[in-house]
């Protein structure tokens, strides 16, 4: 190809041709050549295709090169050689681990000699290969200003320390290349440290998740360059391998090798497929890169599963090796004079020393037998917080049985138990032994979660649970915790370590996990008490979430069903727990305001029950709120009418939920109200509260906030006309769309406004309709795809109907919406129920 794309250019010179016809040429060969990168792909897929790709770029570029120098110099040119310009490929170009659609990175090195024209030759060399296609990220230097250069900006030095010549002036070249060995000696810890914080700050930002980034996340590409690059300013070697057998084992190396090859290949299907720049595995993606990827359905796993199972365990291979070598590598030259004083000072026992809650070895300490060292985890004292990738790499290389003894499994139960659990969790699988010491443990391990609902896969989630254990951030769930004695917050922290461990099987993953659990406990010789306790909390840990976001929980039957379930207020206060750690592991703000407000009046509803289980019907649980506020001292000073209207309130959902000085304070507002009146909270969560009496168009308010997401909308019918709309957001919103969001809410007061609603796609067998929901409410169910204006569409149809919603509750999980309307049974819904579903339903 590149013989033929020269013959051609030759040709086009000859007959005098214009750049632009022979930037054509060169364009049209470089997009046959990306074209027909499908098939070497499939058969050459890792680190040889970078090297086969890199070489085909670097033929490209040369030719470019000799074209602009033929121009320039016609039949005078003299040897490429003796023309003071290099061109360097630098980074990833470098290294040889070009991607098809990777930026072209180039250091285009010269020195300013009068007789040439250099600077007008680099430049049109640049402008042919943008013109060509070429995506280039070039840097143009004079040699005798790469040094200072590199002063402005770390990354300058990143990239310059992989340059590979291309082509050109070899004796620029040489030169160059003693610049670059006094730029490695130089300000190399300055380097190192800043290279560290760089790398914290990436992974923080592209952390392992369900969508991994595998260039610049954990366990990507990034980690990878990160400890040659420091490997190449310590030691000065130019490739990895050099330093095996002195450094890091051959097996070692090879477990990490395969495991970034693999990566290699996922990176070059990423970029085939999508057909531009892309280094996340995003779900999209996934079904056409697993097969890419050789993966085939099996009865037991999808070929998207086998895929990401098999990228997270090379994340985590890449992950253990490079933060192991790095830490290893800068240990000596991070190290001050004055901290052997301290390494005396805070020695532990042998070669293990504990400083500010971490614990540091030696990368030399000789590995334990299991027994040995669960001892010696047991022995730690509480304050060890964090371990050092010393430590890390001395678990790793743990002495394990074949065969779990009966010394084992009491030493584990003990671990179990012990206080500070999540650390040590932490330690084993960061070790990568995991799986070894919790058997159980292994359908988890790399598990993916695909419900568009947990950002991590299991294993990791399940860890995170505990994370969010240790620092308990909101104040009513961590005065539960701290009500436990030390054997319950144990009880509560296993059953959260273990509440997923029953996926990745056929069977429903809760009854999974309970077996497994029980088995288990019974090898470690749990007590039995504790095994019961546990197993249930593992076979309902979801149980409260889904019962508070998704069902009426102001039902008595509702309320019935879930405190017989639970059976006692410690097992609920256990059950709140582990539901908190639960959520809040699943991602970032997943535990929110609104979040937190159902699950704690689904506890005291539970409670209620536990107390009053003759009162928990709708009736008797309105009479007792309404003896309730006539026992408020406000209440006595109302004009008799008033207090009338109190007990005519028709809506029974507010007698349920409002506590009686909260609903003496509304009816107290809604007395003053002759059109309207609202008010904006924008504390935890946006909350709009509107008291009226002029109708509303609720169809146009809800189409207008189709932006925010609801949680939740109650209606409450009072008195004299007069309805309180209360509507929860799942989060809050910037001080500057406020003023925005009052504008809306006033214009819901003409219902001569009307918004072209488009109908969401709703099956008929994804609606479910109750006209005995409760002995005053009908219901409806809607569990179906999320789409933005389904509730303003479905709110537009009851208005139509004359429907009064008396609450909507709205969940989202799993990418799809689970509500539940609550309506009042004024005899609009039930004779016109079929012709509602109709109409909310669509033809697809």
């Amino acid at each position: 190809m590149i013989n033929e794309m020269n013959l051609e250019v030759e040709e086009l010179i000859e007959k005098n041709a214009s750049d632009f016809q022979i930037s054509k040429v060169f364009k049209k060969y470089i997009q046959e050549y990306v074209n027909s990168i499908d098939t070497s792909i499939d058969t050459n897929g890792g680190k040889d295709f970078f090297v086969q790709h890199t070489k085909v770029t670097d033929k490209f570029l040369i030719s470019l090169y000799k074209y602009i120098l033929r121009k320039n110099f016609g039949s005078y040119q003299p040897m490429s050689t003796s023309i003071p310009i290099s061109i360097i490929a630098l980074g990833s170009y470098g290294r040889e681990q070009l991607c098809i659609y990777s930026d072209i990175d180039l250091l285009l090195l010269y020195e300013d000699v009068k007789g040439y024209n250099i600077k007008d030759i680099i430049q049109e060399f640049i402008t042919l290969a943008w013109d060509c296609g070429l995506k280039l990220g070039s840097r143009v230097h004079e040699l005798n200003d790469v040094a200072e250069s590199v002063k402005e900006d770390i990354t300058i030095k990143t990239a310059i320390i992989e340059s590979r010549l291309i082509y050109g002036s070899k004796y620029l070249w040489f030169g160059y290349e003693n610049v670059l060995s006094r730029i490695r000696k130089t300000d190399q810890l300055q380097f190192i440290l800043e290279k560290k914080q760089e790398h914290m700050d990436r992974l923080l930002k592209y952390p392992l998740k369900m969508e991994p980034n595998i260039k610049d996340g954990y366990g990507g590409m990034r980690e990878a360059n990160m400890v040659f690059w420091i490997a190449n300013i310590v030691f000065g070697v130019t490739r990895l391998r050099h330093l095996m057998d002195k450094e890091f084992t051959e097996e070692e190396y090879k477990k990490y090798r395969i495991s970034l090859e693999y990566i290699f290949q996922v990176r070059n299907h990423l970029h085939n497929i999508a057909k531009k720049k892309l280094d996340t595995v995003n779900f999209d993606i996934l079904p056409e890169l697993s097969t890419k990827l050789g993966f085939k359905h099996t009865p037991r796993k999808t070929k998207e599963t086998q895929a990401m199972n098999k990228i997270f365990e090379s994340l985590h291979n890449i992950h253990f090796f490079t933060n192991i070598l790095t830490k290893k590598f800068t240990r000596a030259l991070e190290f001050k004079n004055q901290n052997y004083d301290l390494v005396r000072e805070n020695r532990f026992k042998k070669n293990l020393f504990i400083y500010e809650g971490k614990i540091y070895t030696s990368y030399f300490n000789k590995p334990k037998t299991l027994t040995a060292f669960l001892k010696e985890l047991i022995s730690l004292p509480i304050s060890v917080e964090r371990f050092d990738q010393s430590y890390v790499y001395y678990a790793s290389k743990t002495i394990l049985p074949q065969k779990q003894t009966k010394e084992h499994k009491l030493l584990l139960r003990r671990l179990l138990f012990k206080e500070s659990l999540y650390p040590i969790i932490k330690l084993l699988y960061n070790a990568r032994i995991f799986e070894s010491i919790f058997p159980i443990t292994k359908k988890i391990i790399n598990q993916p979660q695909f419900d568009g609902y947990h950002e991590l896969p299991v294993d990791v989630h399940s860890i995170k649970t505990l994370k969010h254990l240790s620092d308990i951030k909101d104040e009513f769930v961590k005065e539960l915790y701290d009500s436990f004695d030390k054997t319950e917050q144990s009880i509560v922290k296993i059953a959260t370590f273990f509440h997923d461990v029953g996926k990745g099987r056929i069977t429903d993953h809760h009854i999974a996990g309970e077996k497994l659990f029980r088995n288990m406990a019974n090898g470690l010789s749990f007590k039995a008490e504790h095994t019961q306790v546990i197993a249930k909390l593992i076979r309902y840990h979801n149980m409260m979430s889904k019962v508070a976001t998704s069902e009426d929980i102001y039902s008595e039957k509702v309320i019935r069903n879930f405190s017989g379930l639970v059976q006692n207020k410690k097992f609920l206060d256990m059950l709140f727990v582990l539901t908190y750690g639960d959520i809040s592991a699943v991602g970032k703000n997943i535990y929110k305001s609104s979040t937190s407000t159902l699950l704690k009046e689904l506890y005291h509803q539970t409670l209620y029950a536990f107390e009053n289980t003759t009162l928990l019907t709708e009736s008797s649980r309105r009479i007792a709120k309404i003896n309730s506020i006539k026992k408020l001292k406000q209440y006595n000073d109302l004009p008799p009418i008033l207090k009338k209207k109190i007990t005519y309130i028709a809506s029974n959902q507010i007698f349920l939920q409002l506590k009686a000085a909260d609903i003496l304070d509304l009816v107290l507002k809604a007395k003053e109200v002759e059109t309207y009146t609202y008010k904006i909270l924008n504390d935890k969560a946006l909350t709009i509260r509107i008291i009226r009496k002029i109708p509303l168009n609720l169809g146009y308010l809800l189409g207008k906030l189709e932006f925010l997401d609801i949680s939740v909308m109650n209606i409450f019918k009072l008195f004299d006309d007069k309805k309180c709309f209360e509507i929860q957001f799942t989060e809050k919103v910037e001080d500057g769309d406020l003023l925005h969001i009052e504008e809306i809410i006033n214009a819901s007061f003409d219902m001569s406004k009307r918004l072209n609603l488009k109908q969401p796609v709703i099956l008929k067998n994804e609606v479910e309709v109750n006209c005995n929901h409760t002995s005053y409410l009908a219901s409806m169910r809607i569990n179906a795809i999320n789409q933005k204006g389904l509730l303003a569409y479905i709110t537009k149809i009851f208005d139509d109907f004359g429907v009064e919603i008396e609450s909507a509750k709205l969940s989202l999980n799993k990418k799809r919406v689970r509500d539940l309307f609550l309506i009042e049974k004024n005899g609009n819904f039930s004779v016109n129920s079929e012709k509602i579903v109709e109409m909310i339903c669509s033809n697809d």
